[in-house]
């Protein structure tokens, strides 16, 4: 095992700072600093805010990644850090960071692309990937389809969101309906005392049109609105507003949309097993939808961040990949934030065909 290379990880896409330390295959820490309450108060991920909160927190959440692991910086073989996408100044933090380490320790640096990251994550908890597989990825900054033939070198893009990320709704109607930030895991408790059928929301891009178009492709804008005006008008009309009915409601028009659009993109490719990842994935609706549609194959929560071999083959880190040796490759994961248990979600299904 000490033969395998000796990664550091760097994630700064969004609102938390992570660091992970792996050796090949195995996490030997996970330390994360978030900043979830600095932006409760605005209902949703300030930038600069993150930008300034990730400055706060690199130095000392690397020292504790080290400190835990019992690993020096200078043991490290390369140093790997999420270069896009993500907020911009969150990015520059956590790359000027890494920069920083690679040029004064003297190793490789890896910049690696964040959703192709939340595809490769999953390896650490699973196991190899199938070959091909389709994978969902669905957070506050990201709702795509990707085909995956081979996730160190053919990730295609199939389709992606238009407008707000499937999280980013979960949040905004969050707070329209008067729950706390993250909006996610509140709507999702209070759906379960609802009735998903008591309103019907629009299903955005699921039209004759709209498909023809936007085959793959997801909008959850329109349906946004149609919440928050159908709450407005409730309330103007001196009604009270159904919370729980409103959220099971809700939550059911993302869930059928996601689902439907993943498992119509898993056949239209022969694909037999897709992977769910992001914070979106933890809604328990979701998992159930998306294992009513196939069985279960297999259910787990990964890593922080993990690094394996041959970064090079993903082609996606900045640099000349004739310039380094096949050190490392930089995986990781996003966080939901419940109970204040802070953990990734990952479902991976087999479809029956």
């Amino acid at each position: 095992m000490r033969d395998e290379p000796l990664v550091l990880g760097i994630e700064t896409s969004c609102d938390e700072t992570g660091v992970g330390i792996v050796r090949g295959e195995t996490l030997l820490v996970d330390a994360v600093a978030s900043s979830v309450d600095e932006h409760a108060r605005f209902g949703g991920v300030v930038p600069e805010v993150a930008s300034r909160a990730h400055l706060e927190a690199m130095v000392p959440t690397i020292e504790r990644a080290c400190r835990e692991s019992g690993v020096r910086l200078a043991d490290v073989d390369a140093i790997a850090v999420t270069a896009g996408p993500g907020l911009a100044g969150a990015l520059l933090v956590g790359v000027a960071a890494a920069k920083a380490l690679a040029v004064g320790l003297g190793k490789p640096l890896y910049g690696v692309n964040h959703l192709a990251s939340h595809v490769a994550v999953d390896v650490v908890e699973h196991g190899p990937l199938p070959e091909p597989c389709l994978a969902l990825l669905v957070s506050g900054g990201h709702s795509s389809l990707l085909l995956v033939p081979d996730v160190t070198a053919d990730v295609r893009p199939l389709g992606a969101t238009i407008d707000d990320a499937a999280g980013e709704a979960f949040d905004k109607v969050a707070r329209v309906l008067g729950l706390p930030f993250p909006g996610g895991p509140y709507i999702d408790r209070a759906a379960r005392e609802g009735n998903q059928v008591a309103i019907d929301f629009p299903r955005g891009l699921t039209g004759g049109r709209d498909l023809e178009r936007h085959r793959f492709d997801f909008s959850f804008s329109g349906l946004k609105t149609a919440v928050s005006r159908w709450v407005q008008l409730r309330e103007l009309s001196g009604e009270a507003v159904p919370v729980a009915d409103v959220a099971a409601s809700f939550q059911e028009a993302v869930v059928d949309v996601l689902t439907r659009k993943a498992v119509a993109a898993c056949r239209a490719e022969g694909v037999d097993d897709l992977l769910i990842g992001g914070g979106v994935a933890a809604n328990s609706r979701l998992r159930a939808l998306a294992q009513d549609a196939p069985p279960a194959h297999r259910v787990g929560e990964p890593v922080e961040i993990a690094a394996h071999r041959q970064p090079e083959r993903l082609g996606l880190f900045a640099g000349d990949a004739e310039h380094h040796q096949p050190v490392a490759r930089l995986v990781e994961r996003h966080m939901v934030h419940q109970h204040a248990v802070e953990h990734e979600q990952f479902v991976r299904i087999e479809l029956c065909r």
